[in-house]
């Protein structure tokens, strides 16, 4: 488990991307390879469970939000080079943790890849920035494949639509932009976005806030 203590982290593995704000973590099953890259400046701590310990987001990868209690308990066990169960007060420690895996709430910050090398070729154009204003013809066209077929592996391969999946790569992209201290009109814009009404409209539609405040919340709870 990566806990966002301050800024963003994105994680990526085979299976697709996972932004992590601060003040929130993202669960990474055993023997899962991924990679780790950083947006502004970041203070992270890593917990290693043993497999079957504990069971969060179904043997995928899943960001979560981390309450106060549960920010204490990991700060509290990164305290130690390592628990054991055969120590009560430690033991103990484990416990609560555990528990409060179960109740977690996960974040729909998650962007899926497609496995097909047509949709692939679509996602790497769009992930590059270089292909932000194309439309999904010519992005075909550029892809070797139809309209109709792009659309049908986006929904197979990654169970959103396509014009789903861009809205998402949007979103992680300005909450990237904004951690690396963008405001939030030039996130907004460099995301993709017409306007930063429409990207703020969109943000509190999928996160319950706006971006100003989301952001925020790991600097107060830092600050408690």
């Amino acid at each position: 488990m990566l806990f966002a203590c301050k800024g963003v982290m994105t994680v990526r593995t085979k299976q697709g991307v996972w932004v992590v704000p601060p003040m929130r973590a993202v669960w990474i099953p055993a023997g899962t390879p991924h990679s780790v890259a950083m947006s502004g400046r970041v203070s992270m701590r890593t917990l290693y469970f043993l497999p079957g310990l504990c069971r969060v987001g179904r043997g995928q990868c899943m960001v979560m939000n981390v309450s106060p209690l549960l920010k204490e308990l990991i700060l509290h066990a990164c305290k130690y080079p390592k628990l054991n169960t055969r120590v009560p007060t430690e033991k103990r420690i484990i416990e609560i943790i555990v528990d409060q895996f179960k109740v977690v709430e996960s974040i729909p910050l998650q962007l899926p890849q497609p496995k097909d090398s047509r949709a692939l070729r679509v996602t790497k154009m769009l992930s590059a920035g270089t292909a932000d204003h194309k439309t999904l013809d010519r992005l075909c066209k550029d892809s070797g494949a139809s309209k109709r077929t792009i659309q049908r592996l986006f929904l197979e391969e990654t169970k959103m639509t396509f014009g789903k999946w861009r809205q998402q790569l949007r979103l992680l992209r300005a909450m990237q932009l904004l951690a690396a201290g963008e405001k939030v009109t030039t996130a907004a814009l460099e995301a993709g976005y017409n306007s930063s009404s429409a990207f703020i409209s969109m943000f509190r539609k999928q996160l319950g806030t706006t971006p100003a405040r989301y952001m925020r919340i790991g600097i107060d709870r830092d600050h408690l």
